[in-house]
């Protein structure tokens, strides 16, 4: 089995479904979150997500959990996933640190959804051993991965990656390092235009979603999928691809930022452009 010990950085929404996944295929984890608890809730949260594909034919959620080590710092194997804040120098500060650590045959793999992949491997000295692995929320539902390579980035490194995905029980499908890649450069100026038309009083955000949901056949709607995401996310995400491909029409939206400043980030804090039940 390739990359049988994979070290997954960041326990989120993201790095834990990442975790699930690798887990469910066999392979030892080692989960790491410098935030204190977050790791163990990440567990808690596996366990339920596994709970429920159990009853539908999953993996045995013990088996699988039982595969995931807590670990209080960066520890070696055979793959890193990253998936932290959307901050590239809290990610090269990751990257670095991993590129000492690891043996020299190891893929350093990202899971950013914007953050041009060269500046992270610049950060080590193996820059055809890194790599983008971008995964969708959530993860052990959505079958998407977006494998995103460098100039630099190896074909052989390309292709461990890919049937990677594959045994992962997903899609994999090539892009080439630019911000946002392909999924959020069209992805983002279409939540940022939804938001523009809430904000101008257009129409009500749940009209502008079921205009979306009916009309376009999306599973979910541009405000409510940014809500999902995480509105702090969609803003870190829309400046990069402003900065980065040096265009104004990427830059979010005043509302989405006035809901960020004002805490409103979406499911995670329990409001965002709809209000949710905390735990």
């Amino acid at each position: 089995m390739r990359f049988p010990q994979v070290l997954v950085v960041g326990a989120g929404q993201m790095g834990g479904g990442i975790a699930q996944v690798v887990a469910a295929s066999g392979r030892s984890v080692s989960l790491h979150d410098s935030l204190p608890g977050a790791a163990e809730r990440a567990l808690e949260t596996m366990r339920g997500s596994l709970a429920k594909l159990a009853e539908k034919g999953g993996p045995d959620p013990d088996e699988v959990l039982g595969r995931v080590e807590i670990v209080d710092d960066l520890v070696a194997g055979d793959l890193l996933i990253e998936a932290v804040v959307e901050n590239i120098e809290v990610k090269k500060d990751i990257f670095h640190r991993a590129d000492a650590l690891f043996p020299p045959d190891a893929v350093l793999a990202s899971n950013t959804s914007s953050i041009p992949i060269a500046g992270l491997a610049a950060a080590t000295g193996r820059p055809d051993k890194v790599i983008g692995l971008h995964f969708f929320n959530p993860v052990p539902v959505l079958r998407l991965v977006e494998v995103v390579r460098t100039d630099e980035t190896s074909n052989e490194t390309t292709q461990s990656i890919l049937e990677l995905a594959r045994d992962l029980g997903k899609e994999p499908a090539e892009a080439r390092d630019f911000p946002g890649f392909v999924s959020n450069r069209i992805l983002m100026p279409f939540i940022n235009e939804a938001v523009y038309a809430l904000m101008e009083g257009v129409a009500e955000a749940e009209a502008i979603d079921t205009i979306a949901k009916l009309g376009f056949a999306h599973p979910l709607g541009p405000l409510a999928l940014a809500d999902l995401i995480g509105l702090d996310t969609c803003v870190a995400i829309m400046d990069v691809l402003r900065d980065g491909l040096g265009d104004e029409k990427y830059a979010p939206c005043p509302l989405l930022r006035e809901h960020v400043a004002a805490g409103r980030l979406g499911r995670k804090s329990g409001r965002g452009f709809y209000e949710y039940a905390t735990q």
